[in-house]
């Protein structure tokens, strides 16, 4: 028996999900699913946060259940992108997805078949992602702007003097402001001219 949970939205806290989660429940029994959670938000569709649903896909990361029922795929998103993240993310849980409206069932072959094609889109969205930010990075390159940290100035003949005076790495990292493996590096590079200074 699969271990379902059931997810529904209303738009505003005078309205009532009794109606989605009736028609859920008969579903699950129709399927034979056992119901293990529900979760409900009220509030607008727009909102980024959604306390049931944040807490929904994170018992789903979780291996809480097996398939998740909503009403209504406009129940469960709020834009086109963002039900292409939440069924991407389901998808790579192990969880199917199941719209009682709709008739979407991710673990049947047209099911499969969508989730195929979500997973397509939603790695060519992260693409274009990664692409978008190399080509700012070019562009503040060609403007002269520096990308990424500033090059770190050592001072190797001082951080020799110091080791000579006695100081330990330590010491020299704190007075230099580097780590103690840089200070380190910069003696083992210099080690035959701190001999020749040493004899």
């Amino acid at each position: 028996m699969k271990r379902a949970a059931v997810y529904t939205r209303v738009s505003t806290v005078d309205q009532h999900p009794e109606m989605q989660l009736n028609d859920l429940r008969q579903m699950a029994a129709q399927r034979g699913y056992e119901i293990v959670a529900e979760y409900t938000d009220k509030i607008s569709g727009t909102k980024a946060r959604r306390l049931g649903l944040d807490q929904m896909m994170t018992d789903a990361r979780r291996g809480r259940f097996d398939v998740v029922l909503v009403w209504a795929s406009d129940r469960i998103a709020r834009s086109v992108k963002h039900f292409l993240d939440v069924l991407d993310e389901l998808n790579r849980t192990g969880v199917e997805y199941v719209s009682f409206r709709e008739n979407i069932d991710t673990g049947g072959p047209l099911g499969r078949a969508i989730i195929i094609i979500v997973g397509a889109v939603a790695e060519l969205e992260r693409n274009l992602i990664v692409e978008r930010v190399r080509a700012g990075m070019r562009r503040a390159r060609l403007d002269g702007q520096r990308i990424g940290r500033t090059p770190l100035v050592l001072d190797s003949a001082a951080i020799q003097q110091d080791r000579q005076r006695g100081l330990s790495i330590r010491q020299i990292a704190r007075e230099h402001s580097v780590s103690t493996a840089t200070v380190q590096r910069v003696l083992h590079r210099h080690a035959p001219t701190t001999q020749e200074h040493a004899a």
